[in-house]
């Protein structure tokens, strides 16, 4: 896949829960097992909101981006972030914050993380 259709599926997907995530955490959450009880939970999910968002800025607003040195770093960031995403998931699943959907997110991340990785290795200048 090219760099625009890459940065365009990975920002979409990302402002998706970034939405999702601000204004509906209350049913978003408990799909994960997750609780939100009060108003700090709540807001948490909101802030949350923001790394996502941030995320699907970054790769819509650099979807033009040329191989090169730029989109190997912002490749590398991606697959990085997106491990970290793994990392953090399956720890969710395996201490039991995470059941019933949240088993999806170790997946979709190790997807993005593939993903990214493979986008990573298409950077090399020809």
């Amino acid at each position: 896949m090219n760099n625009r259709t890459f940065l365009t599926v990975n920002g979409t997907i990302y402002v998706i829960f970034a939405l999702a995530l601000f204004f509906i955490p209350a049913l978003m959450w408990p799909m994960y097992g997750v609780e939100i009880n009060d108003r700090y939970a709540y807001f948490l999910s909101q802030h949350t909101s923001i790394f996502l968002g941030g995320i699907a800025v970054i790769c819509l607003l650099l979807r033009d981006i040329e191989v090169g040195q730029t989109a190997n770093k912002l490749f590398k960031a991606l697959f990085i972030t997106n491990l970290l995403g793994v990392m953090i998931t399956v720890y969710a699943g395996v201490s039991g914050i995470f059941v019933g959907l949240g088993w999806s997110d170790p997946v979709f991340f190790t997807l993005l993380a593939i993903l990214s990785y493979l986008q990573l290795a298409k950077q090399k200048p020809h």
